[in-house]
């Protein structure tokens, strides 16, 4: 059965085991079939996986695009294993990482080439690293956003909104309690709390968009990005005024937060790769992925 992601004929990777004379894992080849198990490396049976590695080998991890099923992981792990100079090889779908112990004659570009045949994108050292790192960093801005947002929202579904739309709420006795509380000295800290989560996660959550605003405020244009950070901004400074000083007013913290929890979440699952910081997306751009034919491939954890 050909692979599921190629219905319309083999893949690089089916060919490159073809022209190897190589068996497809378990020798039947059926995606999702007991059989298909990636073999143990130097075992003869059932049981853990091993490799004999030399003490005198090196490892090198790459980090590739293009593994996206078990059976893959099985045919690039065989193909590897048949490169002159292999001593084991590991391929692993789940973070897109193969990792190769190999006779240190046997070069990091040789590997590369071997990849780039089997169809995987392989990406530089310093590449992989910073779009693991930015993936990373993007998941942490969506956590903190979903939780100091809520942190937020939560004060003013309980105490705030019932006051300021009172035709909402049968208990009129409810709401002069809550509207006591506000007038009382506890909405100092009240608002202390909410101004610190809000700005807090306005700074985290929002830091890739707020250093490119402000590099476009430098370049003297004017964009999308300075307009939300300007108006968050001025939002949160209104708020802050209104909260600790005679201004009159709402304090709007909560529109702050929600703001801040629109613009993560488009980021992240919008139209914005996160795979890249985007602060930094101009100066990666400018250098080719192949400019340095030497340059170390990714190291990554490389484990299942």
């Amino acid at each position: 059965m050909r692979d599921s992601n190629h219905p319309g004929g083999d893949s690089a990777l089916d060919a490159a085991v073809r022209d190897r004379g190589l068996d497809a894992p378990g020798g039947v080849g059926e995606p999702g079939s007991p059989e298909c198990e990636t073999p143990p490396g130097d075992a003869g049976g059932p049981g853990p996986r091993v490799a004999r590695v030399p003490e005198d080998h090196a490892h090198d991890t790459f980090s590739v695009e293009g593994i996206d099923t078990d059976r893959r992981e099985g045919l690039l792990e065989a193909v590897l294993r048949d490169v002159d100079g292999v001593s084991a090889a590991s391929a692993t779908r789940r973070n897109g990482t193969v990792g190769v112990h190999h006779d240190p004659s046997l070069s990091r570009d040789a590997l590369r080439e071997v990849l780039t045949e089997c169809g995987l994108v392989v990406a530089s050292g310093d590449e992989a690293f910073e779009s693991r790192r930015a993936s990373q960093f993007a998941s942490a801005r969506v956590a903190v956003a979903t939780l100091f947002g809520l942190m937020v929202a939560t004060p003013y579904i309980a105490v705030l909104y019932p006051t300021r739309v009172e035709w909402l709420f049968y208990d009129p006795v409810t709401v002069q309690y809550l509207q006591s509380i506000l007038d009382s000295q506890m909405t100092t800290h009240f608002f202390i709390n909410l101004g610190a989560l809000s700005g807090l996660a306005f700074l985290v959550a929002c830091g890739p968009t707020i250093r490119r605003a402000a590099a476009a405020v430098r370049d003297g244009e004017f964009t999308n990005e300075v307009a939300f950070v300007g108006g968050v901004a001025a939002l949160y400074g209104y708020s802050t005024l209104t909260a600790f000083t005679g201004l009159e007013g709402a304090v709007h913290y909560d529109l702050v937060a929600y703001a801040v929890v629109v613009a993560t979440f488009w980021t992240q699952f919008g139209v914005t790769d996160t795979a890249v910081d985007p602060a930094s997306r101009g100066e990666s751009a400018a250098e080719p992925a192949d400019a340095d034919a030497d340059e170390p491939v990714a190291m990554t954890d490389g484990g299942r």
